[in-house]
């Protein structure tokens, strides 16, 4: 066998010509860009290794294997000229990347598009230096001016997406494998991670269902309805299967396992989705994926911010705040003013300053003051249920520090309880609603200056 040309040393193209198995067992398939067939052997298919030998006649590809048991194949001979070549060199000028990593990284851009999966592929090279080489000897054509020349926009060609949500969103981590007889296994509500199975089933009756099939007797005359009668009850028995296999699945994918982050989760949403909406809404958990649903959750989410962001507005334009500067000027003393009222407050109580408390005091006390202490309104804007407060209810929310939620489930008590009886009386009041009593006094009298409520004519004034 002649052999014309050569890449490599004669030693080395003899071990080529009859490797060792341990020679051959060193070469692991790899990721080759494949932009044509010339990357694969023309006789078995597999991909070319860092080495490979050239058939100069046939023009075709033929790996070690092959070539070391002499294959011959459509018009390739093994006595035909050949060349050892290979991929284990230098691609580019000022550059340490052999031809092969090249071929891995073209390979892994197409396949892949995302440069941590890149990084697997090149365990020796770290992120910022596959992104860095790739712009200066692709994008740039530093590696060859025969590349495409690619004409930069002013504006990014990927710019970055604009999602709804403030925190990274992750698929749903595997449930923690608690020790028996802990907390944590029994806050699991009788999940056992290592089985993927529950303790107590879904549908616990459903094999109920096949407790009573007794074996029928092929010379019973009713052999065949009897048969089919068992074969729907073990077709039921299947969909009860199956519709437990499906709560499983949905409470495993979406993270229900823990009841105390279930809740808290939920509790994020108090202020943006509103309670009551988001009970209706993880009923469409059935229906979405875990990263579908916790987007969804997330717009409205989000959108509840903003909402809260323009009631904030609206507040502030209505007091003549007109510019940013003006609102932060307004926040800055508004938080100055809290401050000097609670020291106010704190200096107040104190009783080496109070001349009641001092037992030298030459002071006589008339009469003793029965002036109830008065609390200060509290914030209410942004808070669920506040866009549909009129003005005047808002400012009795606020005054009464009550949020709106629990002013609406009050009102619509009282206004219930009146349609039921045709009106309803102070004490009534105070015994449905069980708040205290200077705020049901202050809610029920404004209730009947609005109209919401009727007094009877024994109600306690």
């Amino acid at each position: 066998m002649a052999n014309t040309a050569t890449d490599l040393t004669e030693e080395d193209a003899a071990d080529l010509q009859f490797p060792k198995e341990d020679d051959l067992s060193t070469f692991s398939r790899c990721n080759i860009f494949d932009n044509s067939d010339s990357t694969y052997c023309a006789n078995c298919y597999c991909e070319v290794q860092s080495k490979y030998i050239l058939c100069e006649k046939c023009k075709v590809n033929i790996c070690l294997s092959c070539f070391s048991n002499g294959a011959e194949f459509l018009n390739h001979k093994n006595d035909h000229d050949y060349r050892v070549l290979s991929t284990n060199f230098v691609l580019f000028e000022n550059s340490d990347w052999t031809a092969e990593e090249e071929l891995k990284l073209l390979d892994c851009i197409s396949n892949y598009g995302n440069w941590n999966l890149i990084t697997q592929e090149l365990p020796n090279r770290s992120v910022n230096e596959i992104i860095q080489h790739y712009e200066y000897f692709y994008l740039e054509r530093n590696g060859c001016k025969g590349f495409p020349k690619i004409n930069f926009p002013d504006v990014a060609l990927f710019p970055e997406l604009v999602v709804p949500y403030r925190f990274r969103l992750a698929d749903t981590d595997e449930p923690p494998r608690y020790l028996s007889n802990t907390v944590g296994f029994k806050s699991l509500a009788g999940y056992n991670p290592a089985r993927s199975d529950f303790e107590i089933e879904f549908d616990k009756g459903a094999e109920d269902i096949l407790s009573n099939l007794e074996f029928v007797d092929e010379d019973d005359p009713h052999y065949e309805l009897l048969t089919k009668l068992q074969c729907s009850l073990v077709e039921a028995y299947n969909r009860r299967l199956q519709e437990r296999q499906r709560w499983k699945n949905l409470i495993r994918s979406h993270g229900l396992l823990l009841v105390r982050k279930t809740h808290s989760w939920l509790k994020r949403y108090d202020n943006t989705i509103n309670k009551n909406i988001y009970e209706k809404m993880i009923r469409f958990m059935q229906l979405c994926k875990p990263m579908k649903f916790e987007m969804l959750m997330e717009g409205l989410h989000r959108v509840g911010e903003l909402k809260l962001h323009i009631s904030r507005l609206i507040n502030l334009r209505k007091i003549g705040i007109t510019t940013l500067a003006e609102g932060r000027l307004y926040f800055k003393l508004k938080q100055s003013h809290e401050a000097n009222k609670k020291s106010l407050k704190l200096f107040r109580q104190d009783p080496a300053l109070n001349w009641k408390a001092c037992k030298d005091s030459n002071f006589t006390i008339i009469s003793k003051c029965n002036r109830r202490r008065s609390f200060a309104p509290i914030e209410i804007s942004g808070m669920p249920g506040y866009s549909k407060l009129s003005p005047q209810e808002a400012d009795l929310c606020s005054t009464v520090r009550l949020v709106p939620v629990t002013y609406f489930q009050l009102r619509d008590t009282l206004v219930s309880e009146c349609r039921k009886n045709g009106s309803v009386s102070l004490q009534t009041a105070r015994k449905l609603l069980k708040i205290d009593v200077n705020k049901t006094r202050k809610l029920y009298d404004f209730l009947l200056q609005e109209g919401y409520i009727q007094k009877t004519s024994s109600s306690i004034s």
